[in-house]
C-alpha cells in the first residue's frame, strides 16, 4: 500500500497561525520536504517536531522526483512545506503534486495561510472574482503580461520583491494609468504589517520614499472599461 502525500501550509509570518491538523500531519509523517531546511528547522524546533527534513526545491526537483516517489510508492508519508505559505502557491510543488497522481497516490492538501489571500480581502477592493498572476516574468514575456494586465477586467493579484515594487508600480502606471486603484501590503501577519491603499501614482509616491521590507503583495483594481464593454 502507498504511503500519502500531505501538502502543508505554513505560517507566512506569525506563527500562531499554523493550524492543528497542520501540526498533527507534520508530527505523523515520515518524512518532510522543505524548500529550505534552514528556515524549516526553525519552524519544526519552535513546534518541538523532529522528523527527518530533505531540501526540495526549484533548482533540485526534478532531480529528487523519482526517488520521492519511489519512498511514496513503498508506502512512506511525506508532507511537502515551504518557506512560508501554501507549497505550489508561487513555491515549489506541482510536480511532485503531478507525479504523484499520475501514480495513484493520495495527495492530502491542507487548507491554510496563503499571503495573497488576506491582501485582497484587505485591499477594499471587489474579491467575488479575481484572478491571480503571482510574480511576473522578468524578462522574456514580461511586456506581454503587463499588456494583459492592462484588459483585465477583474481585481488581480501580484507577487512582488520588495527591491522590484516601485519598478513594477510604475510598470503598471504605463499600461493602466496613473489613476488606476491599488493596495500594497507588505510584512503580512508580522509586526509591522502594513497595507497601503491608494491611486498606482499615490503608491509610487509613498513608496519611493521609504525603503520597503518584506514579501510584497500588489492587489489593483479590474480596468471598468472592459467590463463596461463586455456588459454592453
Amino acid at each position: 500500500m502507498s504511503g500519502q502525500l500531505f501538502i502543508v501550509p505554513t505560517p507566512i509570518g506569525n506563527l500562531e497561525d499554523i493550524t492543528l491538523r497542520a501540526i498533527n500531519v507534520l508530527k505523523s509523517v515520515d518524512q518532510i520536504l522543505a524548500e529550505d531546511t534552514r528556515t524549516s528547522s526553525f519552524l519544526l524546533k519552535h513546534l518541538q517536531i523532529e522528523k527527518p527534513l530533505r531540501s526540495y526545491h526549484q533548482h533540485n526537483e526534478h532531480k529528487v522526483l523519482e526517488e520521492l516517489i519511489s519512498n511514496l510508492n513503498s508506502g512512506k508519508n511525506i508532507a511537502l512545506i515551504s518557506d512560508a505559505g501554501t507549497p505550489g502557491i508561487s513555491d515549489p510543488g506541482f510536480l511532485l503534486i503531478r507525479e504523484a497522481i499520475a501514480n495513484n497516490i493520495q495527495v492530502i492538501s491542507l487548507p491554510g495561510p496563503t499571503a495573497f489571500v488576506p491582501a485582497l480581502v484587505n485591499s477594499g477592493l471587489p474579491c467575488n472574482e479575481f484572478t491571480f498572476y503571482g510574480f511576473l516574468p522578468q524578462k522574456k514575456g514580461r511586456q506581454t503580461k503587463l499588456k494583459l494586465l492592462a484588459m483585465e477586467s477583474k481585481t488581480f493579484v501580484l507577487y512582488e520583491s520588495p527591491f522590484r515594487l516601485v519598478k513594477l508600480l510604475e510598470e503598471l502606471k504605463d499600461h493602466l494609468g496613473e489613476e488606476r486603484k491599488a493596495t500594497v501590503s507588505r510584512e503580512l501577519t508580522k509586526v509591522f504589517e502594513e497595507t497601503k491603499r491608494g491611486s498606482v501614482s499615490e503608491l509610487i509616491t509613498y513608496f519611493s520614499t521609504k525603503p520597503v521590507k518584506g514579501e510584497i503583495v500588489v492587489v489593483v483594481a479590474g480596468n471598468k472599461n472592459i467590463e463596461t464593454e463586455i456588459d454592453g
